[in-house]
């Protein structure tokens, strides 16, 4: 099947602009949340419209690299399985903990769960493997270059979701923790939550690491650092937020995850 671009002019243009009106509601809903302005306990548009935006930059950014032919399946079964793992656990408490959704997350599709899920899902699973990519350059002509990406990406994702989890759920309620046997929790989120979005998104990349993989590979092969731009200033954003309720253990944490990824990535994207 043969691969079809837009023209490269076309494709920086329509990819600049989605990235300054992206970094543009970033910038307000930062201010935002840094100063508290706003109407709490209700639906924030602002940060909805800004998730939405990063997943249609993460497809853009994707495009640039490979086709849409392979762009929105690969996404399609992100958004698919993501959502069937909150689905499960939402009625069984696996692979994540038992949980119940808020209005906060938005409307929800199918009457189940929140059009927020498999979109978080996208935006997560395609940062988190872009700053893979920029941490394994030097070694991207190993044999088992695609295992590594795999693990790493499923690794940075979990990474992500233990900074996203307390913005998401206990400072805007997108999702309600449920009690378990186990006393033990991050936030109010039960331990296994993220193991299990470890082992989920490795489940996911297995079915969508095919079409991601690129069909052209004579192509020139250079850093691409938009990824790890909307990986690390998800992490600040949720810092703080943090900060700002005086949660300063998720603080830290960010901060660590923040210098433990964008180091290698930097590292690897100068290569």
């Amino acid at each position: 099947m043969s691969e079809t671009h837009l023209p490269p002019r076309v494709q920086e243009r329509v990819h600049g602009l989605a990235s300054l009106l992206l970094a543009g509601l970033y910038a307000w809903v930062l201010f935002r949340t840094a100063t508290g302005v706003g109407a709490p306990g209700l639906p924030d548009a602002p940060l909805l419209g800004l998730i939405l935006l990063a997943a249609l930059n993460s497809l853009i950014d994707q495009a640039r690299q490979i086709s849409w032919q392979y762009v929105l399946p690969a996404a399609a079964i992100i958004a698919g399985l993501g959502s069937l793992a909150f689905a499960a656990s939402m009625f069984g408490g696996i692979p994540f903990g038992p949980l119940v959704f808020g209005p906060a997350a938005g409307a929800l599709l199918a009457d189940k769960l929140p059009w927020t899920v498999p979109v978080i899902w996208v935006v997560v699973v395609f940062a988190s493997r872009g700053i893979g990519r920029l941490i394994l350059r030097p070694w991207r002509k190993m044999k088992t270059y695609g295992f590594w990406l795999i693990g790493l990406t499923a690794g940075l994702s979990m990474l992500f979701d233990l900074g996203m989890d307390p913005f998401l759920a206990r400072l805007n309620h997108y999702w309600l923790w449920q009690p378990t046997k186990f006393p033990l929790t991050w936030q109010g989120a039960p331990l296994i939550n993220f193991p299990g979005w470890l082992v989920v998104t490795l489940f996911i990349l297995a079915f969508a690491t095919p079409l991601l993989i690129k069909k052209q590979p004579g192509q020139k092969n250079l850093p691409d650092y938009h990824p790890l731009v909307v990986w690390v200033g998800g992490l600040l954003l949720f810092a703080v937020a943090a900060g700002r309720q005086n949660l300063w253990a998720p603080v830290i944490l960010d901060g660590v995850i923040v210098v433990a990824a964008l180091v290698p990535a930097i590292r690897g994207g100068r290569w």
